[in-house]
């Protein structure tokens, strides 16, 4: 016979007797011990900006954190990848419904709302459970450069700069010291570099950062290539940089 607290500790559809949903709890811990994922709004469009740390031998070419959901539509996770790939999947067949039936483009709010959703359905039925993963949903619609981010807990937010996986409550400490909603396109990347570098182990090399942008303009997601992240690397390295100390007076 198992304790009480171990039965709803197995129990996706049960409540502790203080409201708590075990499963859903342990399902966002797997998120805060994924890699980190950053996303920035700025004026210009938004940034998408994530770390990637790969295996020997492996093709550093292909991302595995960041996708596309539509033209203006791009999305960063953090957690269990293999499952946002299946929120991904369900979000693109909402996406091309949308332009389908409606003959224009879907706004960022509702495939972050379609997302939240789902995993809000994986917290009540038996049998299941719960996504363990969050993403940052970025995209530029009618509305202008748009942040949102799901947990499995269903809930969805929009942001102007939000970090989510290992390291995110440090990151977004900094993004309050350091954002400001006029920065520009680049100014937002370099940001973006900063607070990876601020919580990787690796504070050298660019090849563990992946990157993505959509322009205001164009409403076109575009993945950076490796010169690009490692020329917004090098500013950030060298904005952190503390200033030279004047040699002493004799």
């Amino acid at each position: 016979m198992f304790p009480a607290a171990a039965g709803y500790d197995r129990a996706i559809t049960v409540f502790s007797p203080d409201g708590r949903l075990y499963q859903v709890e342990y399902a966002i811990e797997t998120v805060r011990r994924g890699t980190i994922a950053v996303g920035l709004r700025s004026k210009e469009g938004v940034v998408l900006a994530v770390e990637e740390k790969t295996r020997k031998l492996q093709n550093a070419e292909v991302t595995q954190k960041i996708f596309q959901i539509d033209d203006h539509v791009g999305v960063a996770a953090a957690g269990y990848i293999p499952d946002a790939r299946v929120q991904v999947d369900q979000s693109r067949v909402a996406a091309q419904s949308n332009r389908l039936i409606y003959d224009e483009s879907v706004e960022v709010d509702t495939i972050a709302k379609r997302i939240a959703d789902i995993s809000q359905q994986f917290t009540q039925y038996a049998g299941v459970r719960p996504f363990g993963v969050s993403l940052i949903i970025a995209g530029v619609d009618r509305g202008g450069p748009r942040l949102f981010v799901t947990d499995p807990s269903g809930t969805y937010l929009s942001y102007h700069a939000v970090a989510i996986g290992a390291g995110s409550e440090q990151a977004t400490e900094y993004f309050e010291q350091k954002y400001d909603p006029e920065l520009t396109l680049e100014q937002a990347c370099v940001l973006a570099v900063e607070s990876i570098y601020l919580v990787s182990e690796d504070k050298v090399s660019s090849q563990h950062i992946r990157m993505a942008v959509i322009d205001a303009d164009t409403k076109k997601m575009r993945r950076l290539g490796g010169a690009d992240v490692e020329q917004y690397a090098s500013k950030a390295k060298t904005r952190g940089q503390p200033p030279a100390t004047p040699p002493a007076q004799p």
